[in-house]
């Protein structure tokens, strides 16, 4: 009896102990529970796992808020409520931390006038750019507006090779004035032939911008080449101009004897009938003249080349006078492309380049290269927006993984960055679906 007697009281006794709180939870359930909480999805019947997969593994834009337009910046802070209402905050912080409600009030008024002096300023800093810009773009959209007859047009198509990252792609994106091409710091990121076109007046140039290529020690291409690289070979004699372009950069630093090899034979291997042209890109990283003046020297007296140019693609250095020479290459024939309407087909090329270019900056090694991506869906709706749907198809379950990334994070972050720029670049409302799978 005694015995029990004891375990009683103990009973009672940290039963009471656990009651004792710091802060009384009546306060918090009176403050908290007053405010509607977010609805959780009910579970389905399938199991967590296959849950997690089938939901993780497939990317829907429209189940994210993308603001776009000019007001970016204001339209996705303004969209952003707070989940908890400013008068039960106000209650909590007098209630149970006792500060004084005017100074809560006050310091909420200041906030708010602050945040609209902000929008104030950026709407007067948006308008005044227009304002600026406004007589230079009126006067291209009027010398772009007028017709030019097919008798009076000119075109010229331009190929752009060159080793591994050296740099083609973004002197393609440049020279267009939009991306069309997927750039990356990995090699190879290029795997097909991307057209590019620029309209000037009544001049058309239609860049093709083709994969890295690189020569054996014994001056010839690999035999294990792909079949994307062997037909860059055979196109190379397709162009009006022909631009052989290498990195400057990497040639001080870490040369290579491949690209030199190349560039010879490049030069030794012209046709009559074409002209071609070597570009030094990337001079905008060699910091010393001296160096640069070096390089110039060693590549300008190589016979088969035309002109040499001194470029940057990213920066756009040297461009403007590579661009004139190309003008006044050009030949009396009509366009091939429409200036004013971006194909279909370039608009798909664009979209699978822009995903591209996301996949190689997220997903490293190996696996970017051996995933399989296809275009499943294009579809333009009522409203004008743009519905497109691309697979990306893995060859084992791991890869699937690392794609995926944790809860979908990973996938998440490439389908939102790629479906933001697929807006800008089309000017569009665009439903982006990337879809993850095995091969089966």
């Amino acid at each position: 009896m005694k015995a029990l007697r004891v375990l009683r009281t103990l009973n009672s006794s940290l039963s009471s102990n656990r009651s004792k709180t710091h802060f009384n939870s009546t306060i918090f359930l009176r403050f908290y529970s007053a405010q509607p909480q977010e609805d959780h999805p009910t579970s389905t019947g399938l199991s967590s796992s296959e849950e997690d997969d089938t939901s993780s593994s497939v990317f829907d834009s429209s189940q994210y808020d993308v603001s776009v337009g000019l007001n970016n910046d204001v339209n996705s802070e303004s969209s952003v409520s707070s989940t908890w209402d400013e008068k039960y905050r106000d209650r909590v912080k007098t209630k149970v931390f006792g500060e004084d409600p005017s100074e809560i009030k006050s310091s909420r008024i200041l906030i708010k006038e602050e945040e609209k002096r902000r929008r104030a300023a950026l709407l007067a800093r948006t308008l005044l750019e227009s304002a600026l810009d406004r007589p230079d773009e009126e006067g291209d959209e009027d010398k772009e507006d007028e017709l030019v007859k097919e008798e009076d047009q000119m075109s010229l198509s331009v190929g752009i090779i060159g080793a591994p990252n050296a740099g083609k792609s973004s002197l393609t994106n440049y020279m267009v004035g939009t991306k069309v091409s997927a750039v990356s710091r990995k090699t190879n990121t290029t795997t097909h032939e991307v057209l590019g076109v620029m309209t000037k007046g009544k001049t058309q140039i239609c860049f093709f911008d083709t994969p890295g290529l690189m020569l054996k020690k014994s001056g010839f291409p690999y035999k294990d080449m792909k079949a994307r690289i062997e037909s860059a070979w055979r196109s190379i004699d397709l162009y009006d101009v022909l631009i052989v372009i290498f990195d400057a950069h990497r040639h001080l630093t870490k040369p290579d004897s491949r690209v030199v090899r190349l560039i010879e034979r490049m030069g030794s291997e012209a046709k009559p009938n074409q002209k071609r042209l070597l570009c030094i890109n990337k001079v905008d990283l060699i910091e010393k003249k001296k160096d640069m003046l070096k390089v110039v020297e060693e590549f300008k007296d190589l016979p088969g080349y035309e002109r040499c140019f001194t470029v940057s693609g990213l920066k756009g250095a040297g461009v403007k006078d590579l661009t004139k020479y190309l003008m006044e290459q050009s030949v009396k024939r009509p366009w091939d492309e429409d200036p004013f309407v971006m194909s279909e087909e370039v608009m798909k090329n664009i979209s699978m380049e822009v995903v591209r270019e996301k996949l190689l900056h997220y997903i490293h090694q190996e696996i970017p290269y051996g995933i399989d991506h296809r275009l499943m869906d294009w579809k333009e709706l009522r409203d004008g927006s743009l519905r497109i749907e691309q697979h990306l198809i893995t060859h084992k379950i791991s890869q699937r993984k690392i794609l995926v990334g944790k809860n979908g994070s990973k996938i998440g972050r490439i389908g939102i960055e790629a479906n933001e720029e697929l807006r800008t670049i089309f000017k569009r409302n665009v439903h982006l679906m990337l879809m993850v799978r095995v091969k089966s």
